[in-house]
């Protein structure tokens, strides 16, 4: 699709829709596992709380690693076949099997078997989903060239992501619970999330067919080599930061929020289990989280048009940095009450999946102009080894303060009693920690300089 046409045409309605489906495989893989991972290796096959972080982490870690030559990769596909899709094809048809493993280890194999294994099917989840999602985010910044148009398309996109996230976060449970015991649960639960996943990503991957790549003589994706080393696909990445400083600003504004989002999301379901003492209550804290985020995202894509996206996304994140300070109260007062201020954090939370995502294609289009490089898979690539970094980090400090305040891990079938220090640091990493993470997010953003009279100029 040439310049002209991108920046002169609307979106169809089309693109919209078949580009927001993509986010029905983001949101199940973002939620599910960060929602119940962690409880499954502590709860279900009785490993350490340490151990299970360090398995989260470490599969998050192969995402670091991955993603930017998928980045760079992505971006020499499209130089050499005009679209992104083979990536994302393959990525689709292979998550839902690594995905089903991932829940697939009976508890009698023991916590040292039952880790391994999870471990090995995670990374190939993750590989899987890295296929797809970096050239995913790659595509609004080749789809279209105007501001309010990415804050159309990735508005419509944060809909349909917030209702995944609504539909797994609330469903995931309610089908573990659906099989005859625990483990039958969690395997039905990853069977279904699978399939559902990898049908959303398939669906959105025809969105990559619209997209017409320049001729190679005449694009700048022409001057990338064919073949690149690992070590030349990490330094194009390191280039991108050190040339593009509003990018240097929206990607650590983001992890740092990713980081925030992260361990609330990973501290779900020990806050539904430990301090609002139901396993169940974690569908209605997923209801409290998302729901009000279905009817906010319009509002905030509104907002953003009439205030520009940098200064609605500062006024969302100052919002849930309030509603996730407030649950501190929960340390010595639990009860309903708690909804109120997940809600908050929900009308809140979509601005800040929307807005960031609306910014980095104009970032990418900042940068092409400035530059003269189409390097948008390489942008992505970072973009998406750093919101992987940060969701990784929040489930890794939910399991180093549960091991440090003496969590007992159990297996699936019997009960125990946690300590009062334990019910605490629940507490603390789904409110106190998030919120002061999502303070520093402000610090960075400031940094971010481009307005709306620099895309549409």
């Amino acid at each position: 699709m040439s310049n002209e046409a991108r920046t002169s045409t609307r979106l169809s309605a089309r693109t919209v829709a078949l580009y927001a489906v993509g986010s029905v495989g983001t949101g199940g893989y973002a939620t599910l596992p960060g929602l119940v991972l962690t409880y499954y290796l502590t709860d279900n096959l009785g490993v350490a709380a340490l151990a299970a972080g360090l398995i989260v982490t470490a599969a998050k870690i192969w995402d670091v690693v991955i993603d930017p030559i998928i980045g760079s990769a992505s971006d020499r596909q499209l130089a050499r076949t005009g679209s992104r899709r083979g990536f994302m094809v393959v990525g689709a048809l292979s998550l839902p099997l690594f995905f089903a493993l991932t829940f697939a280890v009976p508890p009698a194999w023991g916590p040292l078997a039952g880790a391994l294994c999870v471990l090995l099917a995670f990374l190939g989840t993750a590989t899987a989903f890295s296929l797809f999602q970096v050239p995913y985010v790659a595509l609004p910044a080749e789809l279209t060239d105007r501001y309010d148009e990415r804050t159309r398309l990735l508005g419509w996109r944060v809909v349909v992501l917030t209702a995944a996230i609504l539909l797994f976060g609330a469903g995931g449970p309610e089908l573990r619970r659906a099989g005859p015991d625990q483990v039958t649960g969690y395997l039905l639960m990853g069977v279904v999330a699978g399939l559902v996943i990898g049908i959303g990503m398939l669906i959105a991957a025809r969105t990559a067919k619209t997209v017409a790549s320049p001729s190679p003589a005449s694009s700048s994706a022409a001057s990338i080599p064919a073949v690149l080393s690992l070590r030349e696909q990490y330094a194009a990445g390191v280039r991108t930061l050190r040339r593009s400083g509003p990018f240097r600003a929206l990607l650590g504004t983001f992890v740092l929020q990713a980081l925030a989002t992260g361990t609330m999301l990973a501290g779900a379901q020990y806050v539904a289990t430990w301090v609002l003492r139901s396993e169940a209550a974690v569908t209605i804290v997923f209801l409290a989280l998302v729901g009000p985020a279905l009817v906010a995202t319009p509002a905030w894509t509104a907002f953003a048009r009439r205030v520009g996206k940098e200064r609605a996304f500062a006024v969302a994140s100052a919002v849930f940095t309030l509603a996730a300070a407030s649950i501190v109260v929960a340390a010595w007062a639990p009860g309903a009450w708690l909804y109120v201020s997940i809600a908050v954090a929900g009308i809140a939370y979509a601005g800040l999946q929307s807005l960031p995502m609306a910014m980095l294609p104009d970032v990418i289009s900042h940068d092409e102009r400035t530059s003269g490089r189409g390097q948008a898979g390489t942008f992505t690539g970072v973009w998406t080894a750093g919101e992987t970094v940060g969701f990784a980090l929040g489930a890794t400090i939910v399991a180093l303060t549960l091991a440090a305040t003496g969590y007992v891990s159990t297996t699936a079938g019997t009960t125990t009693t946690q300590p009062d220090a334990a019910i605490l640091g629940i507490v603390l990493t789904f409110s106190a920690v998030p919120a002061v993470v999502m303070l520093l997010s402000l610090l960075a953003l400031r940094r971010y300089r481009l307005r709306r009279t620099d895309i549409d100029a």
